[in-house]
């Protein structure tokens, strides 16, 4: 009570008290400032020496901000124009979202707090969280936050947004909130707001702000919040107790007390610490108008305005009031309070939405205005009473000034109700008109279909934005932008342009709104589908394609509707790919065929609304059924392959389900090919007059070629077997195709021996069948077939091959997939094979297992319920699983745990019989165990290629057994898998068992045998056996491996027809036909390997086999090994060699060779069978592989130099380089030469190979160089650009070169070395005046080489401090004058004026907080970004205002200058050369007008303060508009200023009608728009206007005609406009331009075929011939060359054969085989050896292609001519000057040697 009393005193002897006491406080508050008032007042003019003088004026005016908490002059709501960062402002969330909360403010504003604002604990918390990926922690934002809760927060920031308007960036910071709290300052009682810091075990820790003070919160003292604390929680608490001096605080969460306690006087508040939210009571000290002054904690003035007084309640002066503080200005000591009810009564609670519904945009009429308030706004009363709220801004339009009668004048107003305020409790409305009737004032006006306008904003990767208002907006998407795809938009839209667009679909709730720009969708006529309901049976619309799929098309309306255009409706022509003829975006008419609006199902048909299409034309055939081909894939899709044939490129197509007699197979094969692959083993099986089809069955191809076939009806005979495979499923039978075409039908009864009651459960669709004829009916050449597996000859061997052909093709598969996606998990994935042992891991254990592994992270690792019985397993155990399959497309791999798989393996012996178990099936392919063994291996699901399954039962399922026989124990083809045959269900006679094959295997293992050689190849010897068969010996067992020589063939030591002994080390089958299916009597044989090593043929000596592993295995990393070249890969650039039969390694190409030239050719240094010696550089076990290095060494050591291939080159980084060993290395831009270069990347490209000094490893990456100071030291050239190690290799004063960095607000970062940047400071970059790093960064993009001097080095932090400025590095400036940027004013320091400190220190300030955020951006986004023009940077302003203060002295001068390149901005740049054969994506605009920034934010503050300006000041703004319009007339009779829209076109081309040039310009003009139809129109007119006497005008007007129609228009319009052309120009150049557009747009077959009409028809035309030549030479076509010139030189007359020749000869030098053109040359010039024309021109073309002893021999033969003696001295002249230019002083005498000889021999003819 004595605390009560003391601050509320009562009676006279306590007033004596309190006034005491309050000359106390108001001391301390005045001695709280005095420090900054002398600060500031040494800077000011005039100012006075003492500092309390200012306190004895109180009249000194508004600016003075330094007067204590003077009462204001009238009472106004709070602006925004008024805010300023650091204000402190109670407010309550609106809206939660994932990363911001929306607050509403007092006065109707609205503030945004982000997620990175709350307080530093929780900031550290996400990103704690988001390093570890791990969000399962994170407490979002609507945990923590909810509608109606109060808030204190502090202004952080003001953003301009880009249509000029503030958003207030809000902070709850406890470190911002209380800032101005200390340690000292804090009194038990204070009710304090903070920020859970951490939760402990007996409370919380709770981050208050305040320095030094640890404030906790017992868990005792939460009894009233309902729910648990969490890290970054808000609260507000009273303060219980202090200790400590105020280091230890104790805190309570009490509601009642905490929030609604009114702050008392000996709590120690001041106007530096005062929080909103405060409770105060409070003295009216002053009743206006327009709001109360109130008097409050004795000596605080505050206000409140209109809208936080309690309506319908009456105040007078000198009232106790029970106040809440609103918010307080620290600048201005601008206090703002509330009486309102809901802010100061106990239990009271803020609604933040209306209680009577959501009205927001309702527009209300018969409005009336009860109150105004000049300064703030008018009190509004709407129709049902509603108390409203009208800002003053919303009172009158933007550009009028507000007045008060004007609003009063009207009796009733109009109004729209704009938002609701939650700290006001009131609705804001606005009478402006144009607010009123604007369309759309949110999303919920707006309804799909709707045409509506707006303007562009911006363009962003996915589309652009456009805004139908100031704060509705909707999104374009990049599909939707025209009816065709711009590549550059940007082109055609700018921002600011006001646009139609027709609205797609709108989602108020969300906000999304998106829009499109396709003309056939905005001036569509056609009913719009709004809904299924809309779209009834027979109605038309257009919509556009989303989706083309093999079944039909799906195209989408408005609102998601959308609907399937099956592929019969796509036309009335047959369409076999859509993909060919639709395309995503494309807008089309579809008619209804049917819709039910209550399952969302419409289908439509374009054929109904568009009519036919066109015919296919018939593609050319030169192929023949039986040939086997090699093709290149053209297009993929889901039914099959596209392929041109190779060499001719012959179109043909391969169905899906002939890439493999698996079928499962085949989707598999798909996947892995590409467009642009080549394809081999394919034979052609039909032809007809619509496609060629070709098949890679193995089983059709071995057919085609062993005569298993019939051609036609009249081949085939009863009784005659023939493979085919399923065409269609029919109800009585399937009809069976065969190669060239034939069909024949298997009825139902010849299907199988077994009976089938429905045909479509027996066969699929594509599967391969052996048939056998049983009918045939000659009258209507039909036959019948069977099925049957007992009618049908079982060849032996057949389910084997087909097995190893199978489980090859998925190998390869799986290989292709890793090398492509170059994928680490594909690989990984690749390599693993069946009854591989894995570690693993248990992750989850529910019906089977789940695992993981740190090798194949990302792949699902299962185990089946069967594959984990009797094994008990939990989560993280440990456990060892074997493979049973991968499937490498969906990364899963199926394994199993069980005991007897995962035990020791035991031998398999062949023909052994087990009993094995399903363990796994795939499809075709089956996963079993063989008994005990713990082997597994993988057989065939089926046994013949016409079995079938009729029921389930029949099938092999998991867990079934069957009855095997081992064949071969380890098969390499199966990758060391046992290959085995298998009995079940089936009679023993129908299943293939391999039992003849496995009886006739031949010669045993170690056996003597001798033979006769019968032929010696390189890598390789063949022998017949005195058996008659046929064995080899390998290169690597012919001679001892010690004898062998490196570089020596050891096969050539054998001589053919010798005798030879050998012993049997192996064996292998023929190779010559890998896929045998049928019982072919090679089948039978195998080929034994041998060895003719004398110590391997002793029989007393122990002879093992070794295995592949174990030869492998036992090789060590660093071992030199002799092997054998055994092939060269093309493809992957690798060297295949051998150290035994059965042992291959490869070599890569950076292991191969140590000299770059060797690079294209590396095959050349090594020849087939040769030895050489390698060293071992990895040997891996799992799979078993080895790679070996022929350059000597095996691993990379630091300072050597090596061999490199560029692989990546990224601007920032620098050139990524692949090294030897499989090892990775980067060349910063810094080491990449010793002289810098302005482009230092262009001299690189991708897969270039380069010689690299190492500099070090970190991490696992090399550092590289690449000057040649480190890679050729002996070489002592001088360096250029020193290579800077360390900083104490740097002097002060010294200029450098470097390379830019990145730019930002704190300068230009540039690189001088690899691990040192320097920072050249903004105003140490130009001497220009910039207003942010904008300017700069546009100038001086990523990589720019610039010349600095070194202004100061920090030797401590590293640091260079760095000058661009022209006066220290001597160079012109970083800034073009062109610019007309501003100089820097001198001295401008000495000039800044009071306002100008105060902005200029809050800037600084300002800065300085964000130094250290702004440095880790800058580091984190290296590559500088544009910013934003609207940037509010306060530096900016202090320059701003000095230029005002110098207008008193100086003559100001205009505040926009108009240059004459800048003063129309030039959309395209149109040269004299201009060329129509690049495409619209390669205009380049001119450089656009440097546009003024604006700051419309002002304009209506300024508005109000007019200024009156002097007579001169108006005389110098009239002259400079006399000089803009006279250099704006100027501009206008510039005859090469471009012009800029249709209307300076019309004007150019009536000065200059017959100008083509300007007439193509006018044509770039519309096709830079995208407007094609405009640009025709303009060529039209060209072509009319053009006299007829300008043939060459005309003739480039149709050439630009003919380039149009080829990129934009089609075949059809492009024939048209070429026939047209012929008809008004001279045929020959018209068909020459048109071959060259062909050629230059890659449209090799329309070129050709044109160029032979050209033959033809202009076959007199040398021109003709050698522009056919030069385009078959281009094309790679060398051999084609050359049979046209035969036709040439039969075509032209006998007296250009010379000429022509030459010609030929020449572009075969240039662009085709130069030794071939050499020959040419020396052919023409031995039959004409006086065409000295001839000579020279064929020593000019060998100074470039040939050798220096080439040219010399050819200079020989040219002085020898017998030739006049004037020619000849000038070859000897040639000679003496090419000599002197290439050889030597020895070379030089030889040739006046020559001369003299020549002399004296021809006499006095020489002489003369």
């Amino acid at each position: 009570m004595a605390s009560m009393e003391e601050d509320f005193p009562r009676g006279g002897p306590a007033k004596k008290l309190t006034e005491s006491k309050t000359k106390v406080e108001r001391t301390e508050v005045d001695n709280l400032f005095q420090s900054n008032e002398q600060a500031e007042t040494k800077k000011r003019k005039g100012a006075g020496k003492d500092a309390d003088q200012k306190f004895k004026k109180p009249k000194t005016g508004t600016g003075d901000h330094l007067t204590l908490n003077a009462e204001a002059k009238c009472v106004e709501i709070l602006h925004i124009k008024n805010l300023q960062e650091g204000t402190l402002l109670l407010g309550c969330v609106k809206e939660v979202t994932d990363f911001e909360v929306t607050v509403g403010l007092p006065c109707g504003m609205e503030g945004f707090l982000s997620i990175m604002n709350i307080c530093d604990s929780y900031t550290k918390l996400l990103n704690e969280q988001l390093d570890s990926d791990d969000t399962e922690e994170i407490c979002s934002l609507q945990h923590l936050f909810y509608p109606g809760m109060v808030l204190r927060c502090v202004l952080a920031k003001l953003d301009v947004r880009k249509e000029g308007s503030l958003s207030i960036q809000l902070s709850i910071n406890p470190k911002l909130v209380n800032k101005a709290l200390s340690s000292s300052s804090l009194k038990a009682g204070m009710a304090l707001s903070g920020c859970v810091e951490s939760v402990e075990d007996h409370g919380c820790i709770v981050d208050i702000g305040v320095s030094g003070t640890k404030a906790f919160l017992p868990k005792k003292a939460q009894e009233n919040i309902p729910e648990e604390l969490k890290v970054g929680q808000y609260l507000t608490f009273q303060v219980e107790g202090v200790k400590n001096d105020g280091r230890v605080v104790h805190l309570s969460v009490r509601p009642p007390t905490a929030v609604r306690a009114c702050a008392e006087s000996q709590q120690g508040w001041n106007l530096t610490n005062l929080l909103p939210g405060l409770l105060v009571q409070a003295t009216i000290k002053k009743v206006t108008k327009h709001g109360l002054i109130l008097q409050f904690l004795s000596s605080f003035t505050g206000q409140v305005d209109v809208l936080h007084m309690e309506p319908e309640q009456s105040y007078t002066e000198g009232n106790e009031v029970r106040a809440c503080v609103l918010y307080v200005e620290p600048s201005t000591r601008l206090l703002g309070l509330s009486l309102r009810s809901y802010l100061v009564q106990p239990g009271a609670r803020l609604e933040h939405a209306p209680a009577g519904g959501e009205r927001i945009g309702e527009v209300v009429k018969d409005c009336k205005v009860v109150a105004t308030h000049h300064m703030s706004g008018a009190m509004v009363v709407l129709p049902d009473k509603t108390l409203t709220f009208a800002h003053r801004n919303h009172l009158k339009e933007p550009n009028e000034p507000p007045t008060d009668n004007r609003v009063l004048a009207k009796t009733t107003h109009t109004c729209r109700i704009l938002s609701f305020s939650p700290m006001d409790q009131i609705y804001f409305v606005s009478v402006r008109k144009s607010v009123v009737e604007r369309r759309f004032h949110r999303y919920h006006d707006i309804q799909a279909g709707q045409l509506v306008e707006g303007t562009v904003s911006v363009l962003i990767e996915h589309g652009m934005v456009v805004h139908l208002s100031s704060h509705i907006k909707g999104l374009v998407p990049r599909t939707h932008l025209s009816d065709i795809l711009l590549k550059n938009p940007e082109r055609k839209y700018v921002p600011g342009m006001k646009i139609k667009c027709r609205v797609l679909s709108v989602d108020a709730e969300k906000k999304n709104l998106y829009l499109s720009r396709k003309k056939a969708l905005v001036e569509s006529s056609l009913p719009l589908f709004l809904s299924y309901a809309d779209a009834r049976p027979g109605l038309v619309s257009h919509g556009y394609v989303v989706s083309v799929k093999d079944f039909g098309c799906i195209v989408r309306f408005y609102n998601d509707v959308r609907g399937l255009v099956p592929l019969n409706e796509l036309s009335s022509q047959p369409i076999i790919n859509p993909e060919e003829m639709f395309y995503v975006g494309q807008v089309l008419k579809a008619k209804v065929l049917q819709c039910n609006p209550d399952k969302a199902k419409l289908v439509l048909s374009f054929k109904a609304a568009e009519g036919d299409a066109e015919e296919v034309a018939n593609p050319q055939f030169d192929c023949e059924v039986g040939q086997r081909l090699e093709a290149r894939i053209q297009k993929k899709s889901v039914t099959g392959l596209e392929v041109a044939i190779l060499p001719d490129d012959i179109r043909a197509v391969i169905p899906t389900m002939h890439l493999s007699d698996h079928l499962s197979n085949c989707p598999l094969l798909l996947e892995s090919m590409q467009e642009g692959d080549t394809i081999s083993n394919l034979i052609c099986f039909s032809k007809n007059k619509r496609n060629i089809a070709i098949s890679k069955k193995p089983t059709v191809r071995w057919s085609l070629e062993q005569g298993v076939f019939a051609k036609n009806f009249s081949e085939v005979t009863v009784g005659m077997q023939l493979i085919g495979w399923i065409k269609n499923l029919m109800p009585y039978g399937v009809f069976v195709e065969f190669p060239y075409g034939l069909v024949g039908l298997a009825p139902k009864s010849a299907m199988t021996d077994k009976f089938i009651s429905n045909t479509a459960i027996a066969f699929q669709p594509g599967q391969t069948v052996m048939a056998k004829v049983t009918n045939l009916d000659e009258e209507k050449q039909r036959f019948l077939v069977t099925l049957k597996i007992s009618e049908v000859m079982c060849p032996e061997g057949d389910a084997q091959t087909r097995l190893i052909n199978g489980l090859q093709e998925r190998r390869a598969v799986a290989e292709t997939l890793a090398v492509r996606e170059d994928s680490d998990l594909r690989q990984q994935l690749a390599a693993l094979i069946v009854g591989q042992k894995l570690k693993l891991t248990v992750d989850t254990v529910d019906s089977g297992a789940r695992f993981k592994s740190d090798n194949l992270a990302g792949a699902t690792i299962k185990a089946t319920e069967d594959q984990v019985i009797g094994v008990e397993l939990t989560s993280g155990q440990k456990v060892t699983a074997v493979v049973l399959h991968v499937d490498i497309l969906s990364s899963c791999v199926h394994v199993s745990i069980l005991p007897k798989l995962v035990a020791k393996k035991k031998s398999l012996a062949e023909g052994s019989k087990h009993t094995a178990t399903v363990q796994h099936i795939d499809q075709d392919f089956a996963t079993v165990s063989l008994g005990d063994t713990a082997q597994l291996t993988v057989i065939q699901t089926s046994s013949h290629l016409n079995e079938v399954f009729p029921s389930e039962s029949d099938k092999l399922k998991a867990g079934m057994s069957l009855s095997v026989e081992v064949i071969e124990p380890r098969c390499q083809e199966l990758q060391g898998l046992a290959l085995v045959s298998w009995v079940f269900g089936s009679p023993k006679e129908h299943v293939s068992t391999f039992k003849h094959w496995a009886s006739s295997r031949g010669h045993r293992f170690g056996d003597i045998v001798r033979g006769k050689v019968r032929a010696v190849k390189p890598a390789s010897i063949q022998v017949t056996l005195e058996d008659g068969r046929t064995g080899s010996v390998h290169v690597s067992e012919v001679v001892e491996l010690a004898e062998v020589r490196p570089g020596s063939f050891p096969t050539s030591t054998v001589q053919v027809g010798s005798e030879i002994t050998a012993r049997v080390i192996g064996g292998r089958e023929v190779s010559t036909h890998r896929f045998l299916p049928f019982s072919h009597p090679k089948f039978k044989y195998n080929i034994p390997e041998l060895t003719l090593i004398p110590s391997k043929l002793d029989e007393n000596k122990d002879f093992k086999p070794v295995t592949p592993e174990e030869k492998i295995n036992g090789y060590t990393v660093g071992e030199e090994v002799t092997c054998f070249v055994s092939k060269f890969n093309q493809k992957r650039k690798t060297l295949e060699v051998t150290t035994d039969p059965c042992v291959t390694m490869t070599v890569d190409l950076l292991g191969m060779i140590t000299d770059p030239k060797y690079s294209s050719h590396p095959e050349k240094l090594y020849k087939i069978g040769q030895a050489v010696l390698a060293k071992v550089v990895e040997v891996n076990s799992d799979p078993i592989s080895c790679t070996l290095s022929l350059t000597g060494v095996h691993q990379l050591e630091k300072g050597s130099v090596t061999l490199g291939v560029v692989t990546n080159i990224h601007p920032q980084f620098g050139v990524q380089v692949k090294l030897p060993f499989g090892n990775m290395g980067t060349v910063a831009v810094t080491d990449l030469s010793d002289a810098y270069r302005p482009t230092p990347f262009d001299a690189y490209s991708k897969d270039k190979l380069l010689r690299c000094f190492l500099l070090g490893n970190e991490n696992g990456k090399w550092q590289l160089s690449l000057r040649p100071s480190r890679l050729y030291p002996q070489q002592s050239k001088p360096v250029k650009d020193l290579e800077v190690l360390s900083v104490d290799h740097l002097k002060e004063g010294k200029t450098i070169r470097g390379y830019v960095k990145s730019v930002g607000q704190h300068g230009v970062f540039i690189r001088l070395s690899t691990s040192i940047t320097g920072r050249a400071q903004l105003q140490q970059c130009t001497k220009y005046l910039v207003k942010d790093d904008t300017v700069l960064s546009k100038h001086l993009p990523l990589n720019t080489l610039l010349t600095t001097k070194i202004c100061s080095i920090d030797q401590e932090e590293g640091l260079v401090h760095l000058s661009l400025l022209p006066e220290d590095t001597g160079k012109p400036d970083v800034l073009p004058e062109t610019l007309g940027l501003q100089l820097r004013p001198a001295g401008e320091e000495k000039k800044k004026n009071k306002k100008t400190t105060s902005v200029s220190k809050a800037a600084t300030t300002k800065k300085k907080r964000a130094a250290s955020e702004s440095v880790q951006k800058q580091l984190e986004s290296p590559i500088t970004k544009k910013a934003k023009t609207d940037d509010n940077d306060s530096g900016v302003e202090v320059y701003f205002r000095e230029e005002e203060d110098k207008s008193d002295k100086e003559p100001k001068s205009n505040s926009v200058k108009v240059t004459p390149s800048a003063a129309v901005p030039s959309r395209l740049q149109v040269a004299a050369g201009f060329s129509w054969d690049a495409h619209l994506s390669s205009l380049k605009p001119a450089s656009a007008a440097q546009e003024g920034d604006s700051s419309d934010g002002e304009d209506q503050d300024h508005s109000n303060k007019p200024q009156k300006r002097s007579r001169h000041e108006l005389q110098q703004e009239k002259k400079a508009a006399e000089k803009a319009l006279v250099q704006r007339e100027t501009e206008l009779m510039d005859p090469s200023l471009r012009p800029q829209d249709a209307a300076a076109f019309e004007r150019l081309i009536l000065g200059s009608p017959n100008s083509s040039l300007l007439w193509l310009q006018y044509m770039a003009h519309h096709l830079q728009a995208t407007q094609i139809e405009q640009a025709r129109a303009v060529a039209e007119r060209a072509l009319k206007t053009i006299s007829f006497r300008e043939e060459q005008e005309k003739l480039n007007v149709w050439v630009a005609l003919l380039n149009l129609e080829n990129m934009y228009g089609s075949e059809e319009s492009l024939k048209v406009v070429f026939e047209r052309a012929q008809q008004f120009c001279e045929p020959m150049p018209v068909y020459q331009q048109l071959a060259d557009i062909y050629a230059k747009s890659n449209k090799t077959k329309e070129a050709e075929g044109l160029y032979k009409t050209m033959v033809k028809r202009f076959r007199q035309n040398k021109a003709v011939w050698l522009s056919y030549g030069t385009f078959l030479l281009q094309q790679g076509q060398s051999d084609g060359a050359t049979v046209l010139l035969q036709r040439a030189l039969k075509s032209l007359p006998t007296k250009e054969s010379v000429d022509v020749i030459a010609k030929f000869a020449q572009l075969e030098f240039r662009y085709g085989d130069p030794e071939k053109g050499r020959t040419m040359f020396d052919k023409v010039l031995t039959s004409y050896p006086k065409r000295t024309d001839l000579w020279s021109v064929f020593l000019d073309l060998m100074f470039k292609h040939g050798s220096q002893k080439e040219v010399r021999a050819l200079f020989d033969r040219v002085i020898a001519l017998s030739v006049s003696v004037k020619k000849i001295k000038f070859f000897f002249k040639r000679y003496l000057e090419y000599e002197k230019k290439h050889g030597t002083p020895q070379t030089i005498q030889a040739v006046k040697e020559k001369a003299v000889e020549f002399v004296e021999a021809r006499g006095n003819e020489a002489a003369n």
